[in-house]
């Protein structure tokens, strides 16, 4: 379906457009992308789960959108989870799930909240979505042995300056990788991505 939601995804440019477009897609996001077998939540938060072993710990959602990440989260054990979109409706969403402690309307160009010592920013950050830069910003407000999941899908891995500034940061001594695992994404749509979890030191 060559005009579909998720086929205009990849080809959105900036944070209006990109905002704009989610908005839109709010309704039938659940349905759009079960129906291409969407597996990079549940994917990437096993691997958080695998470096943050108490339950208890509070995770931001970055970009949670209408939920899905929330609810693979939850499968993987997490108790306590909070949400951030750009996009109201989505938001309206995600609080129908009623999974999250809280969720926050966010702004692109105002700072993370502060302190969280789990993030997940699960399909978000890459071509069509938010801009590396966010990255950076998930790093920052991450709480020092803090720990940071998040994907980059085929489209995103063809532009090197997104693997490039990961490789910078731990290079840097940033940041430590704990796990980079390349697999299935949307099959539906053949797209796979790799999984990173950074360790914030």
């Amino acid at each position: 379906m060559t005009n579909s939601f998720l086929d205009k995804a990849y080809k959105v440019k900036g944070t209006k457009e990109t905002q704009a477009l989610y908005d839109a897609w709010a309704p039938s996001y659940d349905t759009e992308i079960a129906k291409h077998h969407y597996v990079t939540p549940k994917r990437t938060a096993q691997a958080l789960r695998q470096f943050v072993m108490d339950s208890k710990t509070p995770v931001l959602d970055v970009g949670c959108g209408t939920g899905l990440s929330g609810q693979a989260l939850v499968s993987e054990g997490f108790d306590v989870i909070d949400g951030l979109d750009v996009s109201e409706p989505m938001l309206r969403l995600a609080e129908k799930k009623a999974i999250y402690r809280d969720l926050i309307l966010s702004d692109p160009g105002l700072p993370l909240p502060r302190g969280f010592r789990a993030m997940a920013a699960i399909g978000v950050i890459g071509i069509g979505g938010a801009p590396i830069s966010l990255l950076d910003d998930m790093i920052e407000s991450l709480a020092v042995g803090g720990k940071c999941a998040f994907s980059f899908n085929d489209l995103t891995l063809r532009d090197p300056g997104f693997q490039d500034r990961v490789d910078a940061m731990i290079t840097e001594g940033y940041v430590f990788e704990l796990l980079r695992e390349y697999g299935a994404h949307i099959p539906g749509k053949n797209l796979n991505s790799t999984v990173y979890v950074l360790e914030k030191l």
